[in-house]
C-alpha cells in the first residue's frame, strides 16, 4: 500500500453529506482512557486501560442552503448522531466512525473575512471505531441489489459493527443488510449475517448503528438492499473485531 493524502476525504453525519461544506478535521481520535495506578514503590507510571472514548473534531464553512451545514448542525441536538470520515471515497476503503453527541457550533468570524464554525462531536458508549467501507462512498441503488464484496482478509469468531447514513431515499421502505462468505461467492454462496440487518428505513436522511460481537464472520462482506423503492443513497463501513469486546 502506497502512502496517501487526504485528498477526497468525505464526512457524513446522520445522514447528511457535509463533505462540501468541511475544510479540515483537526482530531479523529479513540481507544481507551488511561488509568494512573502507579505505586510508590515504581520509578515510572503504571497505566490501566479504562473506558472508550472517541471524538471527530472539524471546521465547517458557513452554508444556510437546505441539507448543507448550518441547518444540519445549528440545533445542536441532544439525541446521539452518526458521524463517519471516509478516507477516500472507494470501496474497500477506510473509515472511522462514532455514535456521540454534538457538543457545540462555535462561530469564527475572522480578519480576512471568513467565517467559520468548530464542531466537535464526543462518543456516547462505544468510542470511536475504525472500519472497512463497504460502499465507494455514496452508494445509489434503484432497486433491491446485491453489492461488490469486499475482502476484509481473515474470518473472525467475535462479531462485527456497523454503520449506515441514507442520504436519500424515494418508496415504501428499503432495508440495508450485510451478507457474507469465504470465497466471494465461489464455492461459498453469499449468506445474511446473524444481526447484520439494518432496520428499514422509510425517510431520509436517517442513520443508524449495529453490532454483533458474538457471531462467526466470514472473510468477504458485500451489502445487498431489499424493500420497495426507486432511489435510495446511502453509505455502509463494517467494523471487524479480531478479538472479544464487550460494550
Amino acid at each position: 500500500m502506497t502512502k496517501q493524502s487526504g485528498i477526497g476525504d468525505n464526512l457524513y453525519i446522520a445522514g447528511v453529506d457535509l463533505s462540501g461544506d468541511v475544510g479540515s478535521l483537526s482530531r479523529i481520535g479513540g481507544g481507551p482512557s488511561t488509568l494512573d495506578v502507579t505505586a510508590i514503590d515504581k520509578a515510572g507510571y503504571e497505566r490501566l486501560g479504562g473506558l472508550r472514548d472517541g471524538s471527530i473534531e472539524f471546521v465547517a464553512f458557513f452554508n444556510k442552503a437546505t441539507g448543507q451545514e448550518h441547518l444540519t448542525l445549528r440545533t445542536l441536538p441532544t439525541t446521539d448522531q452518526i458521524v463517519s470520515y471516509w478516507r477516500g471515497a472507494t470501496l474497500g476503503g477506510q473509515a472511522a466512525s462514532l455514535n456521540g453527541k454534538q457538543i457545540n457550533y462555535d462561530p469564527s468570524r475572522n480578519e480576512d473575512g471568513s467565517l467559520t464554525f468548530k464542531v466537535e462531536a464526543q462518543a456516547d458508549g462505544f468510542g470511536l471505531e475504525w472500519g472497512t467501507s463497504l460502499t465507494a462512498g455514496k452508494r445509489t441503488d434503484s432497486a433491491a441489489t446485491n453489492g461488490t464484496g469486499v475482502d476484509l482478509t481473515a474470518s473472525t469468531t467475535f462479531g462485527l459493527q456497523a454503520y449506515l447514513h441514507v442520504f436519500a431515499f424515494a418508496g415504501t421502505s428499503v432495508t440495508v443488510k450485510l451478507q457474507h462468505s469465504n470465497d466471494n461467492g465461489g464455492g461459498d454462496p453469499y449468506a445474511d449475517i446473524t444481526g447484520g440487518a439494518f432496520t428499514a428505513v422509510t425517510v431520509a436522511p436517517a442513520s443508524q448503528r449495529i453490532a454483533n460481537t458474538t457471531n462467526p464472520i466470514k472473510q468477504w462482506i458485500r451489502v445487498v438492499t431489499t424493500g420497495t423503492f426507486s432511489n435510495a443513497v446511502f453509505a455502509v463501513v463494517v467494523t471487524k473485531n479480531a478479538q472479544a469486546v464487550a460494550f
